[in-house]
């Protein structure tokens, strides 16, 4: 039987979506398929009451990489947000990332010098060697106060767990940035596409057949030689028919309304950092976009253990899923005319420039 297309792309998320539009610019013939009743994946971004809402969790562009910028700007025109988060513990509020900001708020401090010999001197006072998990780690690098109010709870909410039992390399790393500024990221470029991200990619799927509603195993099934190669963009585990047992993810549950109000917290994001508190944050979305209207939108974010029939959103990259996830790339490596990308397929955390850039080398290579 000849197959009808040249490619079969699984998922009308951003990978799948740059690699369509790239792929089908070579003259190939490709058709895009998606579970879901949309395009964009995660991305994805309905109207309510003319708010651009990202319905699976607040996504702010930004990236160093100039060929990225210039190549997203090819298909929407943004804004010039910059992500500053607000974080709460109990009645007291603070800035993020950890800057000047926070400092003085935290201790009643004005100067760098002054910030670095409080931290110092709680790390010193905890005399913490070899960290022996994420608590350690995290004490060892931030001390006790911030550790305190602006980690722990926040973290035990993401993954569901302690932080005495948690690894201590999931945090490599907490930048504390010893000036008065409260831009998250560090990157060159940043910003929200105006109008929201599904019309950025339905730009990149212009021209190019798209299914929605449909599943990948019942499309395969019914028509086996439906392409000549296959973009895979959903779970590696899933494809395999988790014949060398599951990964593991975390998942968020949503919960989203609109409020007869014009503003109701002065931001796109404030954390939640108080372990009582049961959701790790508030997304007020019209702030991303800096919008007038009369209502507004928010939603409340819990995370959750994954489990079948959930979304799953953020691999659980410890030493045992890493194990197993390396033996099912092996499975995948030996697959004939199948390609496993984007954050599913290749079960890793993805900004989205590199996400863009993954699929762009993915393109490259079959040229």
């Amino acid at each position: 039987m000849n197959s009808q297309y040249d490619y079969l792309i699984v998922g009308a998320g951003l990978f799948g979506a740059v690699f369509a539009h790239e792929i089908n610019k070579q003259g190939k013939s490709c058709l895009v398929i998606d579970r879901r009743d949309h395009i964009a994946g995660n991305v994805y971004t309905e109207q309510i009451s003319g708010i651009n809402v990202h319905k699976y969790g607040a996504h702010i562009f930004h990236t160093s990489d100039k060929n990225i910028w210039e190549y997203v700007n090819q298909f929407a025109e943004f804004n010039n947000y910059i992500n500053s988060p607000i974080a709460v513990y109990k009645d007291e509020l603070y800035n993020l990332p950890f800057n000047m900001n926070t400092f003085s708020k935290m201790w009643g401090i004005r100067t760098p010098a002054e910030a670095k010999a409080r931290i110092a001197e709680q790390v010193a006072a905890l005399n913490i060697m070899e960290p022996q998990n994420l608590e350690e780690q995290a004490l060892s690098l931030v001390g006790t106060d911030v550790y305190t109010k602006l980690v722990k709870g926040y973290t035990e909410k993401q993954w569901g767990r302690d932080c005495k039992v948690l690894p201590s390399f999931i945090i490599k790393r907490l930048p504390c940035r010893f000036t008065y500024d409260n831009n998250y990221f560090n990157d060159r470029y940043q910003g929200i596409p105006i109008g929201g991200y599904t019309a950025m990619v339905e730009k990149m799927l212009t021209g190019i057949e798209v299914r929605l509603n449909v599943g990948y195993f019942d499309l395969i099934k019914e028509q086996p030689e439906i392409a000549k190669k296959i973009l895979y963009t959903g779970c590696i585990d899933e494809f395999f028919g988790y014949k060398l047992g599951a990964l593991q993810y975390r998942s968020v549950r949503f919960e989203t309304e609109e409020l007869d109000e014009e503003n109701y917290q002065g931001n796109a994001v404030v954390n939640y950092t108080d372990r009582d508190v049961p959701f790790t944050r508030i997304i007020e979305h019209k702030h991303f976009e800096f919008g007038s209207q009369p209502t507004t939108v928010i939603s409340r974010e819990y995370s959750a253990e994954w489990k079948p029939g959930l979304e799953p959103y953020y691999p659980v990259n410890d030493e045992q899923n890493t194990a197993l996830y390396a033996q099912y790339k092996q499975l995948a490596d030996i697959q004939n005319n199948i390609i496993f990308g984007g954050r599913l397929g290749q079960y890793r955390y993805y900004d989205m420039d590199n996400v863009i850039r993954a699929a762009l080398d993915t393109v490259a290579e079959e040229s």
